[in-house]
């Protein structure tokens, strides 16, 4: 069978994003959440004014639990443990004392975030004591080292994978910065000795340890106690770490959420400076649209997922092809038939992936040239030995001489010229906001950029003109409506944040309704309602329009709409109420078996708020019939 090369060359998508997707698996992570199960982490915490917080336990599993939701949204293909130490029971495949792993039995390897895995996991406060247990990490007389143990157990379920293309991770959460206090001075020196060794052969095997610490009442954790050698943490690093630690659920999240979704390498490129000079790179891809998830086909009967298959079959028997296809071009009315190595060399641009051609001022780099998102180029020598350092040579002579460069990119989608661009590193007393490195901006074709056509309505007489009046307020309403301090990452898609909170409410069998999801496109009415917007605005109407202009006002509102469905809504509500005895259902403890759309019959029909699950619901409606 032949095989045309229109089929063999078909449209692809952009070559960087395609890279971006395929490349996901290169770049996944492994992850070992160890948390402290001793019994200080049961505490629950008091405020000055004896207001009790949830404990330390607590609030590690719901920061968990937030971080599994929205890793299996954003990288599913990584793979988790979750391990506890200073347990009463045990499970590990060591065999370890105080170390029990909650989701990965003896003998197999990490898993995926799944849905089963965060329904189970969020029971676990309810179960915990009963089925794993708490016990003091050092034991008087005993040499028993649970977080020796700990990590000894977390470095054998990061075994699997080559450290090349797989990050490894041990994130720990504990309240207690002196682990072996209560031991003797003899033995907690050996533990001390030996749990740090442990620590540093896990680092030289390429596992990242990573300390989440929790302040109890009244106390600070002091990183300086113990961890400070563990981790390796110098005097500057250390003073860096201290503001690091939590003290409420809402700072261990965020910090969770920064540390743990670090950027990973797209790709891995060479750039050829000269004949003979060439720099290995990492290419990252810093900001990119977000999408929805693949479509994965399922069996009907086991709703297992189906493996696709492709097979030719030959038009003239009706029988599967199975020697190789031949690839041919018709010419002249021959079909010319090529390999797979030669179609290769001719899909082949160049075997430099960059190629640094020369430099330009920054001036004439414009910013309807950067089309597309770029790409942030970092020096690596895991390729080319001395990459680091060449590299900085050419990143500060563009910085100096006020250059970017310009090179041939030869990927075999679509070969263009890119800028590189350099940025300068921008820290503040937080740490880095912007690296130093360079992006790699894809430069337009010609036919991409197009001269503004300047249309006018009527060519009879002088063209129109703003006056130098209206341009002065016009400018200064637009400088008022600005955003300051503006950044993408502040607004969520709309769309994606509701397929989410569905797809969610589906795997974990949320039975509530969804929440409101918030559309921060929207503009903020209420601030644009402040006296300097409002004035601005009034002062370019009556300058275009004239201070005596009356608009016309469209008598019929959206507010008179939104009355008359609420209206609606409550007579629909009013009704259905009627048709059960609700004092008799909350009595007999029969309100339970309701859906939520039946108990919020009730709360339309007496004005009360419809916001909660199922159980808010039932007592908001026992608090309003006084049981």
């Amino acid at each position: 069978m032949d095989l045309r090369s229109d089929d063999l060359f078909p449209d692809e998508d952009d070559e960087e994003n395609s890279n971006y997707s395929q490349d996901k698996e290169a770049g996944k992570e492994f992850v070992v959440y160890m948390i402290d199960a001793g019994p200080d982490m049961f505490l629950q915490i008091k405020e000055e004014d004896d207001v009790k917080k949830p404990s330390h336990f607590s609030t590690v599993v719901k920061c968990i639990l937030e971080s599994l939701k929205t890793r299996i949204i954003n990288s599913d293909y990584d793979e988790v443990a979750i391990c506890f130490f200073n347990t009463r029971e045990k499970r590990n495949l060591q065999e370890s004392e105080g170390v029990y792993v909650f989701n990965v039995r003896e003998g197999e390897d990490l898993d995926r975030p799944t849905a089963r895995l965060i329904k189970d996991f969020s029971h676990i406060e309810d179960t915990f004591e009963k089925e794993i247990g708490s016990q003091s990490g050092i034991v008087p007389g005993s040499r028993e080292n649970p977080l020796y143990s700990a990590l000894w157990v977390a470095q054998g379920l990061l075994r699997k994978g080559s450290t090349r293309n797989v990050d490894k991770r041990i994130l720990l959460f504990t309240n207690n910065d002196d682990p072996f206090g209560n031991a003797d001075p003899r033995v907690k020196a050996d533990m001390r000795r030996t749990t740090i060794q442990r620590a540093k052969d896990s680092q030289d095997l390429g596992i990242s340890i990573e300390l989440f610490p929790l302040s109890r009442s009244g106390e600070e954790f002091n990183v300086s106690i113990f961890f400070a050698d563990m981790l390796e943490l110098e005097n500057d690093e250390l003073s860096e770490f201290m503001p690091m630690v939590a003290e409420k659920f809402e700072d261990l999240t965020n910090q969770l959420r920064k540390r743990m979704y670090k950027k990973r390498v797209v790709r891995k490129i060479t750039l050829m400076v000269a004949d003979g000079l060439s720099i290995g790179l990492h290419t990252y891809a810093l900001i990119r649209p977000a999408q929805t998830g693949k479509i994965t086909w399922l069996d009907s009967v086991t709703n297992k997922p189906l493996k696709l298959e492709r097979s030719y079959i030959c038009a003239d028997t009706g029988a599967l092809v199975t020697e190789p296809l031949a690839r041919f071009q018709t010419y002249q009315n021959e079909k010319v038939k090529f390999s797979i190595d030669e179609l290769s060399e001719i899909r082949k641009v160049t075997n430099v992936p960059l190629r640094l051609l020369g430099f330009k001022p920054l001036h004439c780099l414009k910013d309807y040239h950067n089309l597309r998102p770029a790409t942030f180029l970092y020096p690596s020598d895991e390729e080319i030995s001395g990459s680091i350092c060449a590299f900085i040579a050419l990143y500060r002579a563009m910085l100096r001489f006020q250059k970017y460069g310009v090179a041939f990119y030869g990927n075999m989608q679509s070969p263009q010229l890119v800028a590189l661009l350099p940025q300068e590193e921008v820290t503040n007393s937080s740490g880095q906001i912007d690296p130093p490195g360079l992006h790699m901006i894809y430069l337009p074709y010609s036919d991409d950029i197009r001269r503004i056509e300047k249309l006018h309505m009527s060519t009879d007489g002088p063209v129109p003109r703003a006056s130098k009046e209206e341009i002065d307020k016009a400018t200064a309403m637009i400088k008022k409506l600005e955003l300051r301090e503006f950044s993408v990452y502040q607004i969520s898609n709309p769309a994606l944040q509701r397929h989410y909170a569905i797809l969610q409410a589906l795997a974990l069998d949320e039975n509530e309704d969804l929440p409101e999801t918030k559309d921060e496109t929207m503009p903020d009415e209420e601030s644009m309602q402040r006296p300097g917007i409002t004035n601005a605005v009034q002062e370019f109407k009556d300058v275009i329009y004239g201070s005596d202009y009356c608009f016309e006002v469209n008598t019929k509102t959206k507010g008179d709409e939104a009355s008359k469905k609420r209206k609606a809504l409550t007579e629909v509500a009013e009704k259905e109420a009627g048709n059960y005895d609700w004092r008799e259902l909350a009595e007999t403890q029969k309100l339970k078996n309701l859906t939520v759309v039946e108990l919020k019959y009730y709360l339309t029909a007496h004005n009360l708020p419809l916001t909660g699950k199922k159980e808010v619901l039932i007592n908001r409606i026992l608090t309003h019939l006084g049981l």
